[in-house]
């Protein structure tokens, strides 16, 4: 009796400990899925496009977190579009997400960056810090979150010889899925532009945007092929805010053709034309009389005050004020 007794103890012990051996087994394998699963998805949100001729590589990659954290560390980034001829590169990646909430994802980016399209356009950039929130859901990615802090960044265009620089105290992007549309907001924050061989008009500004691109939803994360092409949205606020009374506000509809012509009815409202015409003039002087031809027309429009609301309408790039007054070409994206 005693020996059976035993015998039967003897059994529950080794069953005990193999259900032991086998949770902490599947766990671990469900451990090392989720890290794959969290690299996979931190690589689309820093280069998203056509999943199937994207790929993204993770120099000296390492899990670590094990067993209550997933953490995924790389000491370089490297994305390739070879649909779209893009290939970008990446200092250091540092991301991770809580076991019980893999799906809540949080990284941070290195510079230096470099971007190369096969249209001759490179771009180099630098920043401070770059920290990222992003939460995914059974498919893709839901919404996502960045804030870059003292971003720099240089634009060479080897088919123009064009060189653009661009720095920013501040920026924020947020993006998220809206049913099948896509709603995004961005703003800058004592941001300026500054066009080689161009005189230096505008000071430095603080802009921010919100857009709705419909049927978009899957931008954020590549699933959507097209991109922009045969896109169609609504600007709800544009605002461009220099200083001394410098404001600008746009809003309303717009699409692009499948070919990336812009086409948009936008509401364009200028607070103290006077100031800017003012700006204008100080940067390009010889075009002062111009300058001040339009200004006059443009507060005629208004009734005389120094605010002015005009539509601005966009066909196929080509762009005037309420349709009449020529303001020149917008290129395809």
């Amino acid at each position: 009796m005693a020996a059976s007794s035993q015998s039967r103890s003897g059994r529950k012990f080794w069953l005990l400990g193999a259900g032991i051996v086998l949770v902490v087994a599947l766990y671990t394998g469900g451990w090392f899925y989720a890290a794959s699963t969290l690299k996979s998805t931190v690589l689309t949100a820093i280069g998203p496009g056509n999943k199937a001729g994207v790929s993204g590589e993770c120099a000296d990659i390492d899990f670590r977190g094990f067993p209550f954290r997933i953490g995924l560390f790389c000491s370089k980034v490297d994305v390739d579009d070879n649909v779209n001829g893009v290939s970008a590169s990446f200092g250091a990646l540092r991301s991770a997400a809580q076991v019980y909430a893999p799906g809540h994802i949080v990284w941070e980016l290195d510079s230096p960056a470099e971007i190369r399209t096969a249209h001759g356009l490179s771009v180099n950039a630098e920043w401070t810090n770059l920290q990222s929130s992003l939460v995914t859901k059974l498919k893709g990615i839901d919404h996502s979150s960045t804030i870059i802090d003292g971003l720099k960044a240089t634009a060479v265009s080897s088919a123009t010889g064009q060189t653009i620089n661009f720095d920013a105290a501040h920026t924020e992007l947020h993006l998220r899925q809206n049913g099948a549309d896509l709603d995004g907001a961005i703003s800058l924050t004592d941001a300026q532009t500054v066009i080689k061989d161009w005189p230096q008009v505008l000071p430095k500004l603080s802009t921010s945007a919100d857009v709705t691109l419909a049927g978009k939803a899957g931008m954020i994360d590549g699933s959507d092929e097209k991109g922009l092409y045969g896109a169609s949205g609504e600007l709800r606020k544009a605002v461009a805010d220099m200083g001394d009374g410098k404001v600008m506000t746009l809003s309303g509809p717009f699409s692009f053709d499948e070919e990336g012509y812009l086409t948009a009815q936008f509401k364009l409202q200028i607070e103290d034309v006077n100031a800017w015409r003012d700006s204008i003039k100080q940067g390009f002087p010889d075009i002062a009389k111009t300058v001040d031809t339009a200004a006059k027309l443009l507060k005629a429009m208004a009734g005389g005050g120094g605010t002015v609301s005009v539509d601005l309408v966009v066909q196929r790039g080509n762009a005037t004020v309420s349709g009449f007054i020529p303001l020149g070409q917008i290129p395809p994206i």
